[in-house]
């Protein structure tokens, strides 16, 4: 199998902890890997519990030893993807006044550079020379180890930059000021930001939101900068359920707090121009109703689900109405087309759908009520909307790609319909569309519904000979995985591997009822689909069983977990990147970061029987049986405050405890890093080179 199993794995001691709930009980025999001290690890990952902190780093040190047969071939990939980055790549500069502000990498760089060159009347081509505003890299060698820069925004009048940092990965920013005349820079002494940060009109006032010490997003503050004041809280919710955001409106009249979960948002509203005033709350929450907000020509226009406009409608109000004015339609609902997400322009509006799970860009001319359309042609594609253009331009900005197509970036013209190429993505080490293909099926699931996959091989592959395929898939909270161009798939393409994207229930690919119907009682739709997929993919002859590798991340690891216990049989491996698995433990834990604003989501097991029963017959860590498995391999991080270290490290060890077969169940927990694990525009590929790697050598071997 390409593994050094000489060693033996890591035995994790069982501490039985049994634990009785709504008349069930259980027993958790790796409960003891949870640090009792969990929130202080968070900030201080030296704090960690002595005999557990020696357990992961065994856990660590075995994994290294088994896959160490692959360090050429992880070495090579990473290169390989290093090679696909262009070296000195920079955004598309936005403008905003008189300068075009962008973020560009120098060779050799992980983090870049924030810089902006002065420009005349909007336009990007005629600027200046370059002002360098912040050197990331330089900053990032002050603060060895976990480096990860959060808001990075300059004030209105374009003299100071506030930007946000975490060194430990647990995603409490401290925020910084830099003086761009003098070119001084300090701590606010801001520590437990969430990593966003909004300027007021004054040019002094700076909004953030601030996590509670169960590391929950709660309230919003602002400080004014220069006058010495404490800072103040602006609003906080008291609902744990809830989580809580803070941003501008479209046309930067307005600063935005949202008070949300998964399903119900409440929005309040205070002027930009005048941060001291206390916000008004636009419309009471009403649970089960989403709404946003985007102001043009004296009218709040609302992107909502209200009046069971399923896949969302667009209404409006005047904005100088209060908070009971009724809200008149506008854009009515259309069953099978979903409203993604708008922006707003002096003169227009521009919304994103998605129709027969393909992207579609809408312009309204506000002047004449006319509309029109950008699309494309391809089989599957992805296209979203940048925001990079000010309110008052003429022009809106939008990205176009595919899964052979590199990412182009356009500028529009929102009245003459002129359309500029600004950037297309280019791969040093070469591209040529025409030596790949991609293909849109439609798996037909057990339930008699169809699952869209997006594809993608060399076109000169035979699938006569079954070759191997990475499933990839995510299906919670509604988020689709977009058809776009990925460059570090292609070191398994070009291995001849066939790269499929599963479009399964709980994302939104084919509506909002597609994400309705894999949730909460119908969650396993969402396993079954992904199951089913794979199973339709060896059916139809683009890979065999046992050929076929299940990857997901978060709650893509809950899918490839759920799956795995479903049809072990059916994978070559398991690749689990910070998965969600001890679903029912952390849903009965009211003091976790995510649990009580994802009860709406999967249910809450500390009140509703059924609820219980649901997510232990599904819960990965719950559903470990005895069996052969196939190579797990999964990931973690110890300062991760969205899928705690202790989930992967708890689900490694049911595992190997119950494995009756020799393939081995790796954990890698990386001590220094959260949720995204490492970061900079290299090091971020790193583990995706071993998760590569992984798959590649198996197959081999099959």
């Amino acid at each position: 199998m390409n593994f050094d199993t000489s060693s033996p794995p890591p035995h994790t001691p069982k501490k039985p902890n049994v634990i009785e709930q709504l008349g069930r009980k259980r027993t958790d025999d790796y409960a003891w890997l949870k640090d009792d001290n969990w929130q202080a690890v968070m900030r201080d990952p030296s704090l960690l519990n002595a005999e557990i902190r020696a357990h992961l780093e065994t856990e660590n040190s075995y994994t290294q030893t088994v896959l160490a047969p692959l360090d050429a071939l992880k070495n090579e990939i990473f290169e390989e993807m290093k090679g696909r980055l262009k070296a000195d790549d920079s955004d598309v500069p936005a403008p905003d006044g008189a300068y075009a502000y962008y973020h560009r990498y120098r060779p050799g760089d992980q983090h870049g550079i924030y810089a902006r060159k002065r420009i005349e009347n909007e336009d990007i081509t005629k600027a200046g020379a370059e002002e360098v505003l912040l050197d990331a890299d330089a900053l990032a060698k002050e603060n060895p180890g976990f480096f990860d820069l959060g808001s990075v925004v300059h004030s209105r009048d374009h003299k100071r930059i506030a930007f946000a940092l975490d060194n430990k990965g647990s995603e409490n920013y401290e925020i910084f000021l830099l003086d761009l005349t003098t070119g001084t820079r300090r701590s606010t002494g801001i520590t437990t930001c969430t990593g966003g940060i909004v300027w007021a009109a004054d040019n002094e006032t700076i909004f953030w939101t601030e996590r509670d010490e169960n590391q929950r997003p709660y309230a919003v503050f602002c400080q004014n900068l220069d006058d010495g004041r404490e800072k103040t809280r602006k609003f906080a919710e008291n609902d744990p359920g809830f989580f809580v955001s803070v941003s501008e409106s479209d046309s930067r009249n307005f600063i935005e707090i949202s008070a949300h979960n998964h399903t119900t948002s409440e929005l309040w509203l205070l002027p930009a121009d005048r941060p001291r005033e206390n916000p008004e709350c636009f419309s009471p929450r009403l649970t089960g109703r989403e709404y946003s907000l985007h102001e043009q020509g004296g009218y709040f226009y609302i992107l909502t689900n209200a009046e069971d406009a399923v896949d969302f409608q667009i209404m409006r109000r005047r904005v100088n109405a209060g908070k009971d004015a009724l809200w008149e339609n506008y854009i009515p609902h259309r069953a099978g087309t979903l409203i993604l997400g708008m922006e707003a322009y002096e003169n227009h509006l521009v919304y994103l759908v998605r129709e027969n799970a393909l992207p579609r860009i809408i312009i309204v001319d506000m002047k004449t009520g006319q509309s029109h359309d950008i699309d494309f042609d391809e089989e599957a594609f992805g296209l979203g909307l940048t925001g990079s253009h000010p309110y008052e331009s003429k022009w809106m900005r939008f990205v176009y790609s595919s899964p052979t197509t590199p990412a182009q970036i356009y500028d529009y013209h929102l009245d003459s319909r002129e359309r500029i190429l600004r950037k297309t993505q280019e791969i040093p080490s070469g591209h040529d569309p025409s030596d790949y293909k991609t293909e849109r099926l439609q798996i037909n699931a057990r339930d008699g519904e169809t699952v869209p996959v997006t594809l993608v091989y060399k076109s000169d592959l035979d699938l006569s000979t079954r070759p191997p395929c990475l499933l990839y898939g995510y299906g919670s909270y509604g988020i689709t995985i977009p058809a776009n161009f990925r460059t570090h798939i292609l070191s398994l393409v070009d291995r001849g591997f066939v790269y499929a994207i599963a479009h399964i229930r709980g994302g939104m690919a084919k509506g909002y009822q597609w994400y309705l119907d894999g949730k909460l009682e119908k969650k396993t739709n969402t396993f079954n689909d992904f199951v089913d997929a794979g199973r339709a993919l060896c059916a139809l002859g683009y890979t065999d069983r046992g050929r076929i590798f299940a990857h997901g991340g978060s709650a893509g690891g809950l899918l490839v977990g759920a799956a795995l216990n479903q049809d072990p049989g059916l994978w070559g491996g398991v690749i689990a990147a910070v998965p969600f698995v001890d679903v029912l433990n952390t849903m009965s834990d009211a003091s976790l970061p995510l649990t009580p604003p994802e009860w709406p989501e999967w249910g809450n097991p500390l009140e509703d029987e059924a609820a219980y029963d649901r997510i232990e017959a599904y819960s990965p860590y719950d559903q470990v049986k005895r069996t052969d498995y196939p190579p797990v391999l999964i990931t973690g991080g110890l300062t991760d405050p969205r899928v705690t270290y202790w989930e992967p490290a708890k689900w490694a060890a049911k595992l190997r405890e119950n494995q009756t077969g020799t393939a081995p169940i790796l954990l890698k927990i990386n001590m220094e890093a959260g949720h995204q694990g490492e970061t900079g525009r290299y090091d971020s590929l790193k583990e995706t080179a071993l998760e590569y790697a992984f798959a590649v050598k198996i197959a081999e071997s099959t």
